[in-house]
C-alpha cells in the first residue's frame, strides 16, 4: 500500500501520495453525484402511495403503473420522436460546423465559434421565452417541430465542442492526401476523415438524444397539447401529485441512459479503432 503511495502517478513524478488530495475529493464529488440515483432507485420499487426512503414494502406497482398508462406512454414516445429527429438534426449540422471552421483560414472563426455556442452561455428560460414568442408567431407552438428546432438549438454546441476537439487531434493531411489524388472534398470528408473521428460523432450523437429527451425548461413553454414530453409531464406530476411513478420513470431513464453510454463507447471506440 505504502509502496503504491510513494510510486509514480505520471511522468512528472509526482507521486500519489501528493495526489491523495484529488482522489480525495474526486471520491467526495462522486458520492455526491451517485447519492441521489442511489435514493431513487430502491425509491421506484415502493408499494407505498407516497415516495419513501427506504421502502417498507418493495413492489412492481408503480412500473406497472407507467408501462399501463396511456397518458404517460404517450408522453414518453413523443420524447423518443423528438430527440431521435434532434439528434438527426443536430449532428450533422453540428458535425460539417466543427468541420468548416477547423478547416477555415478566416480570421473571425473564434467569433463563429462562440456565436454558434451561445445557447450554451445563456440561461436556458431565456432561450424558452424567446423560442415561445417566436413559435406563437409562426403557429407552431406545441408541434414536434417546434420542440426539434428548439431542442437542436441547444445540442448544437455539444456536437460542435465534442467533434471539434477530435477533429484537433486529427491529421488534415491525410485527407489533403485523398484530394490530391482526385477525391473531391466532400467524398475526402466521408471517406478519410469521418471514419476516423467515429467515436465524436457518435458521441455527439448520443449527447444530442439525451440533451433533448432530459430537457425540461424549454418543454414546459413550447410542448403541451397533443405533444407533451415525458419531462413535462413528470415536472407536473411532481408539483400536482408525489407518488413513486415518477421515481419509477427516473429509473428506467437511468438504465437506459447508462446503457446508452456504454453502447457508444463499445461502438465508437471500436469503430475508431479499425
Amino acid at each position: 500500500m505504502w509502496s503504491w503511495l510513494k510510486s509514480p502517478a505520471s511522468e512528472t513524478q509526482v507521486t500519489h501520495l501528493q495526489r491523495l488530495w484529488l482522489y480525495v475529493f474526486a471520491i467526495v464529488v462522486m458520492v455526491l453525484l451517485v447519492t441521489p440515483t442511489l435514493i431513487v432507485i430502491p425509491m421506484s420499487f415502493s408499494d407505498s402511495q407516497y415516495l419513501e426512503f427506504p421502502p417498507q414494502e418493495w413492489s412492481l406497482r408503480w412500473y406497472r403503473h407507467y408501462l399501463s398508462s396511456p397518458e404517460w406512454m404517450e408522453a414518453t414516445w413523443t420524447s423518443v420522436k423528438v430527440a431521435f429527429l434532434t439528434m438527426l438534426v443536430a449532428t450533422p449540422i453540428g458535425v460539417v460546423a466543427a468541420y468548416g471552421l477547423h478547416a477555415s483560414r478566416f480570421g473571425l472563426v473564434q467569433l463563429a465559434f462562440v456565436t454558434l455556442i451561445t445557447p450554451m452561455m445563456v440561461p436556458v428560460v431565456l432561450v424558452a421565452i424567446g423560442a415561445f414568442y417566436a413559435y406563437v408567431k409562426l403557429k407552431i407552438l406545441y408541434t414536434i417541430t417546434g420542440l426539434v428546432m428548439a431542442h437542436t438549438i441547444l445540442a448544437l454546441p455539444l456536437v460542435l465542442i465534442v467533434t471539434g476537439s477530435a477533429l484537433k487531434g486529427y491529421d488534415m493531411n491525410q485527407e489533403l492526401a485523398a484530394r490530391s489524388l482526385g477525391a473531391p472534398r466532400w467524398k475526402a470528408f466521408l471517406t478519410v476523415t469521418l471514419p476516423q473521428i467515429r467515436f465524436a460523432v457518435v458521441t455527439s450523437a448520443l449527447l444530442s438524444f439525451l440533451t433533448s429527451f432530459d430537457e425540461v425548461v424549454i418543454a414546459m413553454f413550447v410542448s403541451g397539447g397533443d405533444n407533451p414530453t415525458l419531462t413535462r409531464n413528470m415536472f407536473n406530476a411532481l408539483r400536482d401529485q408525489i407518488d413513486p411513478t415518477i421515481a419509477a420513470i427516473s429509473t428506467i431513464m437511468i438504465v437506459v441512459t447508462t446503457l446508452a453510454m456504454i453502447l457508444a463507447q463499445v461502438f465508437g471506440r471500436g469503430g475508431a479503432g479499425k
